[in-house]
């Protein structure tokens, strides 16, 4: 087993590796110019997100859509993989992964175009769609939305749900000292309650849980930044400064490595917001919307909250805390440890708001995947598949609780890379189809117009 988890490492490395991120991230360019910096209309997606169209075909509405997209993004990566970031890449590595974050946005909101433009109904009414559904009717290559049901399929029982739950345990194990075996009936009981009714029962979930637990993760960074207010600055300057190699040492991790700071900050803002990867689309792909425009908008300002917001508060956090501290406490410290160390700074409260946050968060990212992993397995074998599929999930959450995990994480991860790539495929080969979406929509002032799309019914969805 080592020797296989060495192996599939290597190839992990590799398909991660600079031609992955240099792809991912040119692509995010590359939508970004040919939208004319779609990021523009952020404020206006905001507000979008939050109005209801409600006349509108679809499953769930535009906010539960999001909030679905938004349960299976934010999650350990926000917290723990910044950190990582830090640690490894310097401080520097905070501004890429925020660049990728502001540049991804416009792929999230070519990933959604493609889904409602070419989504499907089942048989019973529902709306299914994804890159699966663009590789197929958009570009005509059924091999390569096969390819990614496939990979995606795998990939979903150890990113989306194993790893999470492990996380969970291993964390309320530390801090609660509670046996993994007991965490993992809970959190199997609960989450079958939730999935078992499908994506308005998930959404339902999400569209309380997802904003309550990061409104309260925001506000215990602002209050660790007020704490720490007189280094703000300073921050800003390391995190600059060593984007570019020019910072040498911050509170005791080394910086003037560029390339660290660029891999890392690239890897983990992609990890982040899963701007490229192909899984959110499939969530807004359900989504009330009148034309696929209206949804992409509201489906892109997730990037915002993740990446821009979340992980950029984050970051400001830990190098303001490591700024701070004079006694070294947090040499040499990664991950989550780094984190912890850093809510430290609000005695009693601040450890409990950031357990119960990554608790939460990685619950949350347990319930999104499960939507994601049954509309791909609907793609390959039909919707006989749901109901095995679902309690298949729900068991799947008790194995990852009490086992340990890092082959299943490293092929997990290995898929993401390989979902990826037919991904984007479709956003570079339909890039086209983006723009003229977007102009007859958007660009030409007819955000209330209705899709004449036609949207088949497919007996196999």
């Amino acid at each position: 087993m080592e020797a296989i988890n060495n192996f599939v490492s290597v190839v992990n490395g590799f398909v991660w590796g600079p031609v992955m991120l240099v792809l991912l991230f040119g692509t995010h360019v590359f939508l970004t110019v040919r939208t004319k910096f779609i990021q523009k209309y952020m404020f206006k997606a905001i507000k979008m997100s939050v109005t209801p169209d409600k006349e509108a075909e679809g499953d769930i509405s535009g906010f539960g859509a999001l909030a679905t997209a938004l349960a299976a993004t934010i999650g350990t990566g926000n917290i723990v993989g910044v950190a990582t970031a830090v640690s490894i890449g310097g401080p520097g590595a905070i501004l890429w992964c925020w660049l990728t974050g502001l540049f991804g946005i416009a792929t999230k909101y070519g990933e959604a175009i493609l889904a409602i433009k070419y989504r499907v109904k089942d048989k019973n009414g529902n709306m299914v769609g994804g890159p699966m559904y663009a590789l197929e009717r958009g570009m005509g290559q059924k091999w390569l939305g096969v390819m990614f049901a496939v990979f995606a399929g795998i990939a979903c029982f150890g990113i989306g749900n194993m790893t999470q739950g492990n996380s969970i345990a291993v964390m309320v194990e530390e801090n609660l000292n509670v046996s993994p075996v007991i965490t993992g009936i809970i959190l199997t009981v609960a989450t079958g309650a939730a999935i078992l009714g499908g994506v308005k029962s998930i959404a339902s979930v999400c569209e309380k849980l997802i904003p309550l637990m990061a409104a309260l993760y925001i506000i215990g960074c602002v209050i660790i930044l007020c704490i720490n207010a007189p280094y703000i600055g300073q921050a800003f300057n390391v995190i600059f400064r060593g984007a570019f190699g020019m910072e040498q040492v911050v509170g005791g991790f080394a910086g003037g490595a560029i390339s660290m700071a660029i891999r890392y900050g690239v890897a983990r803002g992609l990890f982040s917001n899963e701007a490229g990867l192909g899984s959110a689309p499939i969530a807004a792909a359900a989504a009330q919307t009148r034309n696929p425009v209206h949804q992409s908008l509201v489906s892109m300002s997730g990037v915002f909250w993740d990446t821009i917001i979340v992980c950029a508060l984050t970051g400001l956090v830990l190098v303001t805390s490591m700024l701070k501290d004079t006694t070294g406490a947090m040499e040499g410290l990664s991950g989550g440890l780094l984190t912890s160390a850093a809510f430290n700074a609000i005695p009693v409260i601040g450890p409990i708001v950031l357990t119960i946050g990554l608790i939460t968060f990685a619950w949350s990212t347990i319930l999104g995947w499960s939507y994601y992993g049954e509309r791909v397995w609907i793609y390959l074998v039909g919707s006989k598949v749901i109901k095995p599929f679902r309690v298949v999930w729900t068991l799947v959450v008790f194995v990852g609780c009490v086992t340990a995990l890092d082959l299943v994480w490293n092929i997990a991860d290995t898929l993401n890379a390989m979902m990826a790539f037919p991904n984007l495929v479709a956003l570079l080969g339909l890039s086209g189809v983006i723009v003229s979406e977007t102009k007859k929509y958007l660009w030409d002032d007819n955000m209330e117009a209705w899709s004449t799309d036609e949207i088949p019914t497919v007996d196999k969805a």
